[in-house]
């Protein structure tokens, strides 16, 4: 018999808050003492994650990973889908690129081989671990779809895993999305659902209670919790949808203006996270050229096609506004991976990996070509990075397919053991590397954000915050969180029935 009790947390839609309350979930089977891992068997995001050997899953699963305080690995996200152009994804097994494939392709001929690798990743968790904790995607009701999905029902029956389901309440329609969702579902999956989670509550329960009394009476499910609305969350956020959330606005009150490009395929998004937690930065999203303005600091993010977010900038007047503002001097722009290459005078993609343009010219602001290669970078790097003739460890990681050369001037950004990474101006006001996570390193962001308000007339911010630390409370809150407002023992004696039921039968 497996030692590994499971539980599988599902939604009424995308979004509605399942990768944070399985975050929650691994850190508090942790608090009280089980090894815990979570489990996503198929994902789709263009947000990715580094594991300790150098493979790519979701992101969302090596933060549950981390809130498990666990080291990530390719079993806990054995799919990774990632979106690269119309209608067609890369496809990454265990953290390498298997192939591109249309939506219509995947279905018809990975299936097999994805229950497979779902199986035998599933096998190797329920060894290994005494809890794991399921995240399911988009809804379970998905009946157009569910007589070969790989990630919702099927998977919650391969475990034998009870299933809660959630409902996000911020959206309206709450009491619809949880019936229609449970009406729509096979008689025997609809028993495998044990209650339902309402999540992102805000307001005075007692208005609420008259709904949750009807949902109980009507459906024979237990509510086993509403979640209020938990703000600052200060935890890495997978899907671009938390984006809306985000304004282009600027704010008078904060005396460092960061304005992010937020192309059609940004990835990694979640590079940006430690301006959040300064008390001095704004960050705001930009998809327009009137919403630029003027930034103190512009940052091109990772990209999951560059050259065709590239013509994006050219085609939406952002990038003759970059131009404007580089010459202007003023402003800081910082390139990272996709963002990086964007910076340079050339990107070549001459297989159409990722676009059936085979070539473009870029920003022009550094002096370097790159090429898109069929070989795909991903691994965890450190090393020096001199900035304001000072130096700065740094540590991070590297997911890109493509080669990047500079022209005869060479001004790198980071040493590594054995080569070089990124570029710089002369006069430091343009930056690219393939460092992902650069702006996790404390004393490199401090020392960044000093510089740009020295040149403003300000005065220094010294010691500033962690960000990892605040991250780490961040996971002791939610848990805190959740734990207060969900009936916890009350899932984890269906855990336990499941299981026991399993052995019985």
């Amino acid at each position: 018999m497996s030692k590994a009790l499971p539980i599988m947390f599902q939604g009424t839609h995308s979004d509605a808050g399942k990768s944070v309350i399985v975050t929650a979930f691994c850190r508090i089977f942790v608090q009280d003492g089980y090894k815990t891992a979570p489990f996503k068997s198929q994902n789709m995001a263009l947000n990715s994650y580094i594991t300790f050997d150098g493979k790519e899953i979701g992101r969302a699963q090596g933060v549950q990973a981390e809130a498990a305080n666990i080291q990530a690995t390719t079993n806990m996200n054995p799919i990774l889908i990632k979106p690269n152009r119309l209608n067609e994804s890369q496809i990454v097994v265990h953290g390498k690129p298997y192939r591109n494939m249309e939506a219509g392709a995947y279905r018809r001929e990975f299936f097999h081989t994805g229950l497979s690798l779902i199986q035998e990743s599933l096998a190797v968790l329920k060894e290994t671990y005494e809890r794991i904790v399921i995240e399911g995607a988009g809804s379970p009701a998905e009946v157009n779809l569910n007589d070969r999905e790989l990630v919702n029902m099927r998977v919650a029956k391969m475990a034998n895993a009870p299933v809660v389901l959630i409902g996000d309440i911020e959206k309206g329609g709450v009491f619809a999305s949880l019936v229609g969702t449970l009406q729509l579902l096979e008689k025997e999956d609809r028993d495998r659902v044990v209650g339902v989670i309402i999540n992102k509550f805000r307001g005075d329960i007692r208005l609420l209670k008259p709904g949750l009394d009807w949902f109980e009476n009507y459906t024979g499910k237990k509510v086993l919790g509403v979640i209020p609305y938990l703000q600052h969350l200060n935890i890495d956020a997978e899907d671009s949808v938390i984006l809306n959330s985000y304004t282009a606005l600027s704010d008078e009150d904060k005396e460092i203006d960061i304005a992010v490009i937020q192309y059609p395929k940004i990835s990694n998004f979640t590079d940006v996270d430690p301006f959040t937690i300064e008390p001095d930065c704004h960050v705001r999203f930009i998809t327009k050229v009137d919403q630029l303005k003027n930034p103190d600091i512009v940052i091109l993010p990772g990209s999951k096609n560059t050259i065709e977010d590239l013509q994006f900038l050219k085609n939406s007047g952002i990038a003759q506004k970059l131009a404007q503002l580089q010459q202007k001097g003023k402003t800081l722009f910082f390139g990272i991976c996709g963002g990086y290459q964007m910076l340079g005078i050339q990107v070549n993609d001459p297989f159409a990996i990722e676009s059936p343009h085979y070539s473009t010219e870029g920003l022009g602001l550094l002096p370097l070509h790159t090429t898109i290669t069929q070989e795909k970078t991903t691994t965890l790097s450190e090393g020096v990075l001199t900035y304001q003739k000072q130096n700065y460890l740094v540590k991070g990681y590297e997911i890109h397919m493509g080669e990047t050369k500079l022209e005869n001037y060479n001004a790198p950004l980071i040493k590594l053991a054995s080569s070089l990474d990124g570029c710089k101006a002369f006069d430091e006001k343009v930056i690219g590397t393939y460092f992902h996570g650069i702006f996790h390193n404390d004393a490199f962001r401090e020392a960044m954000l000093n510089n740009v308000r020295q040149q403003k007339g300000l005065p220094p911010i010294m010691n500033r915050s962690s960000f990892n630390q605040i991250r780490e409370e961040a996971y002791d809150n939610l848990a805190d969180h959740v734990r207060k407002h969900v009936d916890v023992e009350y899932i984890e004696n269906k855990m336990a029935e499941f299981q026991q039921k399993s052995v019985t039968t």
